[in-house]
Parts: structure tokens; sequence; C-alpha cells
């Protein structure tokens, strides 16, 4: 099964033009190292929760918009390789550039695939 890299944001509203060129750049790295796919959503019906909610998760204030991507990968081993390759070369941080969004509130994880429909 795939490996699923996702992550959760909070990206300024006036924004999402430097977020998608941002978007942009990510893909084409993550996509040399290895990544079969990478999707990135931008928020557009994501409601406040009362115990929970992605708006809560990321800190969201008033002139954001919550975004939400994911980097999917032939293996865990493909990924394990991939990000060992990112953290290795410094210049990657060179094409991808400054964060348009605060990376302190970014949510991060790796997902074994279980199920695909």
């Amino acid at each position: 099964m795939t490996y699923v890299d996702g992550m959760v944001a909070a990206a300024p509203a006036n924004g999402k033009e430097a977020y998608l060129e941002y978007a942009k750049r990510t893909a084409e790295v993550f996509k040399s190292l290895g990544a079969t796919s990478v999707v990135d959503c931008w928020g557009e019906t994501v409601p406040d929760g009362e115990v929970t909610s992605f708006p809560m998760a990321v800190k969201k204030k008033d002139d954001e918009v919550v975004v939400f991507s994911w980097v999917e990968w032939p293996s865990k081993e493909a990924r394990d390789a991939g990000w060992k390759k990112f953290e290795d070369d410094p210049s990657i941080f060179e094409r991808l550039g400054e964060m348009p969004f605060d990376g302190k509130r970014l949510i991060f994880g790796g997902f074994e695939t279980i199920a695909r429909s």
C-alpha cells in the first residue's frame, strides 16, 4: 500500500496566489524525490468546532483560511528515502523559498494507507 504525508496549516486569506505558487514548487520537489502525487486544498467550508476542529488545531486567525494537503508515496520506504534526500539537500530550501504561512502552526504526520475506495 501507499504511504501518505498529511499537512494542515493556516494561511493568510489574501495569500491564495502565494500559497499556490509555493504549493507548485513543493509538488515539484516531492515528485523529484519519488512522490507519486501531491494535493493542495484551500479551505472553503471548514467550520469551527466546539471541542476540536481544523481551525482550532491550527489556531486560525480571522484573516486566515485552513489549508490541507497531502503527499502520496509508493511506500513508506520510498517516503523515508525521499525525506532523507530532502533533509540532506540544503538547496531544496532555496528552491522552495519562504513558506507563505506560519510553519509553527503546521500540523504534519505520516500515514499508512489501509483502505482505498
